[in-house]
């Protein structure tokens, strides 16, 4: 193999603070989960996170790595512009569409600290779907009311749609790209990946309620479902999405080795 391609990083840990580099291993351990849950797609798509103290600062993933293989170390620091400020020392770059979709959310939210986005085979079938999402289930009734919507527009490349992106997010934490895929933000890691879990459990649920047909499908009482939604609101009842991020932590030490620990 061509060692400009290799996946293998030296540490940065020495190199940046202690806030960065938990951030670091935390967003490595994203990446992971996204690949442990089968919500991946091959080499694309990308999660942002804030570095805490560098304003306008982001962590994205080398484009051509797979999830699986992502590292604290392997993470790239860019600004919102796509700007390149620390990389590793390899061929790999970054793709284009991470910071077209990630870097204005990031800059017009203060809010977020981490952007999620994926080309899911249900969040796909999902956002081809007139109905768009439907609340169905209990997992799917928290984003009822609290779920955007943003049209297709090609591939993520033109930055005059980025105004649009943001507008059409506006202060929800999930978004349906039309035609695409899914999107979702949260204050912290933990937190966005939560709500991806939940949004991409609530799409699967829904193509497998729908193959039997629209006219099978039951919705709730709209009381029902808006109660449920607040209950399921950040800070409503706990900390969203922490008592999970300790557990799938421990899901990720127990697995065996084959690619380097994400803490590396």
């Amino acid at each position: 193999m061509n060692m400009r391609y290799s996946t293998q990083f030296p540490s940065l840990q020495s190199h940046v603070d202690e806030a960065e580099w938990q951030a670091r291993k935390d967003l490595a351990a994203c990446y992971r989960l996204m690949d442990r849950y089968g919500m991946t797609d091959m080499i694309y798509n990308h999660i942002t996170a804030q570095i805490p103290g560098k304003p306008n600062h982001l962590l994205i993933n080398l484009y051509g790595l797979l999830y699986k293989e992502i590292t604290a170390s392997s993470l790239v620091d860019i600004d919102y512009d796509g700007n390149v400020c620390r990389k590793p020392d390899t061929d790999y770059g970054i793709n284009k569409s991470g910071y077209v979709i990630h870097g204005c959310i990031h800059r017009a939210r203060p809010d977020v600290h981490c952007v999620i986005h994926t080309h899911t085979r249900a969040g796909m079938a999902v956002s081809a779907m007139r109905e768009g999402l439907l609340p169905i289930t209990q997992t799917a009734s928290r984003f009822h009311g609290h779920i955007a919507y943003h049209e297709f527009e090609g591939p993520a490349v033109d930055l005059a749609e980025q105004e649009r992106l943001v507008a059409d997010l506006g202060t929800h934490n999930a978004m349906i790209l039309r035609n695409h895929g899914l999107l979702v933000c949260g204050a912290s890691i933990a937190q966005a990946f939560n709500l991806m879990y939940q949004l991409e459990m609530a799409c699967r649920t829904q193509v497998d309620a729908m193959a039997a047909g629209i006219d099978q499908v039951r919705l709730p009482d709209e009381r029902v479902l808006e109660r449920s939604a607040h209950l399921y609101q950040p800070g409503t009842r706990r900390p969203y999405g922490e008592l999970e991020w300790h557990a799938m932590l421990r899901l990720l030490d127990a697995e065996p080795g084959g690619y380097p620990p994400y803490t590396r």
